[in-house]
């Protein structure tokens, strides 16, 4: 399997998305705004940015596999699958703030291959494939070589609807904020990810996550040099629904904290 060649199909195809979603994003419409749950939003941007992905990504891999965020074709049980989030960072989308992004993974079997997360208002593609390093529109990314929590930048979510662990997670903002140069929240997973791939972040922290959010993003920050656990420094971040990914240099001290307060 030539992934380099695929990986390239898949650029290309994230760029004409994208381009979708960059010209609807100039006309669009709060009143076309749907609610999944509380505070759970889409569009008819999400929805056809994701079957225009689905139609051209079949166009590489017939036969392959799909599992996608607005479930326009979910597909499973196959040797490839793509993993897709059309729109990651709706929110943002649905109030015109310029942080979102498109994120391609594929996996086979249960090993991701090729890993393409397109930051859409910057132009930054980030990308990568089994047996490259990470790369930011055709230059190499390395995660950052900062070995010090307290001169660390991190990056975090912050529960939106899922409000049952919330206080825990104040206290481990609390105690975070107070240990590093401050926490972001940009509000895409996938931009999170890469930005740690490429050392802007040193580390990101979130849960309650999908598939989808991650599945990219994480694969690129490992390809970057990076290391992505679950809360409990364990390898499963899926079924986990939770994720930390850093340059690998702060892991411990990060996880020691999010322990000290998440899993009380």
């Amino acid at each position: 399997m030539n992934y380099e060649l695929i990986c390239n199909k898949v650029i290309a195809i994230a760029r004409l998305t994208g381009n979708f979603i960059r010209k609807e994003a100039m006309s669009f419409d709060a009143a076309a705004i749907e609610y999944k749950g509380l505070n759970d939003l889409v569009s008819y941007v999400d929805k056809n940015a994701e079957k225009q992905l689905v139609k051209n990504l079949k166009k590489i891999l017939p036969g392959a596999g799909f599992i996608t965020e607005e479930d326009t074709e979910n597909i499973y049980n196959r040797s490839y699958t793509w993993i897709i989030d059309p729109l990651d960072g709706t929110t943002n989308f649905i109030h015109g703030i310029p942080t979102y992004s498109i994120s391609i993974a594929l996996y086979e079997e249960d090993k991701p291959v090729v890993g393409v997360v397109y930051e859409i208002n910057r132009g930054e593609m980030f990308y990568s494939y089994k047996g490259a390093p990470a790369y930011l529109n055709n230059k190499e990314i390395s995660v950052s070589k900062n070995a010090l929590l307290s001169q660390s930048l991190l990056a975090t979510g912050f529960p939106y609807y899922q409000f049952d662990k919330q206080e825990q997670y104040i206290r481990l903002f609390t105690e975070m904020m107070q240990k590093c140069h401050g926490l972001r929240r940009i509000g895409s997973a996938a931009v999170d990810l890469v930005y740690v791939a490429c050392g802007r972040f040193d580390g990101y922290f979130e849960y309650n996550l999908n598939a989808y959010d991650v599945a990219a993003g994480a694969f690129i920050v490992q390809q970057a040099g990076g290391v992505v656990t679950n809360f409990s420094g364990g390898t499963e971040i899926f079924n986990a629904r939770e994720v930390l990914a850093s340059n690998g240099l702060v892991t411990d001290e990060i996880l020691d904290t999010i322990k000290k307060h998440f899993n009380a």
